[in-house]
């Protein structure tokens, strides 16, 4: 239970219904308006302990060296259609994986608390389209190497549509690592799991 009775709504935020929901989440943030037995907050900067931030960073940068791995050195295993099969599943599932963890990290942002969602998707827009691309990419262009090779290991295939087809799946694996290294640390930045001025400057732009 939140203590609002002493908390002052924020200057340049005339609306009552904003300013008692700042007011409301920075009670997780200073311990003198939290009356609540102590215990690990919701969210904030607390939050962000750099253990957890760099097993997280592990966890993806893993993910992403292993779906570069299956992008470079697949083809080696061609003869081989079904240990091909299985690194094409776990690499689909890794990408997958890295998009939920992205979701995850934007939904424990202090900003995402707050209600500013589309603050968020603007500046993470490029990210999350680029994955469900590659993603898409990346499933179709398995299915289709799976289809034409698995009985014919022995035959070099390469359709004009699939070679179409990989290029593109290429190219976006490329940008999809950059987008995706530079999201990573950049939700690392504290200032999203706290109330600070620029919080308070994107309030006042969003309410003009």
């Amino acid at each position: 239970m939140y203590v609002l009775e002493r908390c002052t709504p924020l200057q340049p935020l005339k609306s009552t219904f904003i300013s008692q929901r700042v007011c409301k989440h920075s009670a997780a943030l200073d311990p003198s308006w939290n009356h609540n037995p102590p215990g690990r907050p919701a969210f904030g900067p607390e939050t962000l302990q750099t253990s957890n931030y760099s097993l997280v960073l592990l966890i993806q940068l893993s993910l992403l060296s292993f779906d570069l791995f299956v992008n470079s050195f697949s083809e080696l295993l061609r003869a081989e259609p079904a240990v091909q099969l299985v690194l094409f599943i776990i690499q689909d599932i890794a990408i997958l994986f890295n998009l939920i963890i992205i979701l995850l990290m934007l939904f424990n942002t202090f900003v995402f608390q707050v209600g500013l969602v589309a603050i968020l998707l603007e500046r993470f827009r490029a990210l999350l389209m680029l994955s469900a691309l590659y993603l898409t990419f990346s499933i179709i262009l398995h299915s289709w190497l799976m289809n034409l090779r698995w009985l014919n290991t022995n035959r070099y295939i390469w359709t004009d549509g699939l070679q179409v087809l990989f290029v593109f799946q290429r190219t976006a694996s490329v940008l999809y690592y950059y987008l995706y290294k530079r999201t990573s640390e950049y939700l690392g930045d504290p200032r999203l799991y706290e109330d600070s001025p620029w919080l308070r400057e994107v309030f006042a732009q969003v309410r003009q």
